[in-house]
């Protein structure tokens, strides 16, 4: 049934100008964080407004069913709520087109219970640096 649902919107997306598309892939990702739990909702809602922030050049879409960002179509970072699995933290993700290199060893993701501005501030140079 998943599966049909995503042909049906992969289909409706088919023929649409970028702008359109751009704007549905926006729409799903504001949907993705309207449907989590508050403690995830808040924080991912505070990722979107840094994101859209420091770092306008990258796409929205859902990845997975994940809030992501994007450039150039390839997934940037992403953010994995912590009811989805049940976990005590949600999960702030940066995949290998982020420019987050330094030496031989780097992380590529962060646990996030609560944000404080200094982590608001931490995660929006992180995100101007993956972002290039």
């Amino acid at each position: 049934m998943r599966q049909r649902a995503a042909e049906l919107k992969a289909q409706e997306r088919r023929g649409k100008s970028a702008a359109e598309r751009e704007e549905m892939e926006r729409r799903d990702l504001l949907d993705a964080i309207a449907a989590m739990e508050d403690a995830d909702r808040a924080i991912a809602a505070k990722l979107d407004e840094i994101v859209t922030s420091v770092a306008p050049q990258l796409a929205s879409k859902t990845w997975y069913g994940f809030p992501a960002y994007t450039r150039g179509g390839k997934v940037v970072l992403f953010f994995k709520p912590a009811a989805k699995f049940k976990d005590r933290y949600a999960t702030l993700g940066f995949e290998t087109n982020a420019q987050l290199d330094d030496g031989q060893m780097w992380p590529t993701a962060y646990a996030i219970q609560s944000l404080t501005t200094k982590d608001e501030e931490r995660i929006a140079e992180l995100v101007r640096r993956a972002a290039g």
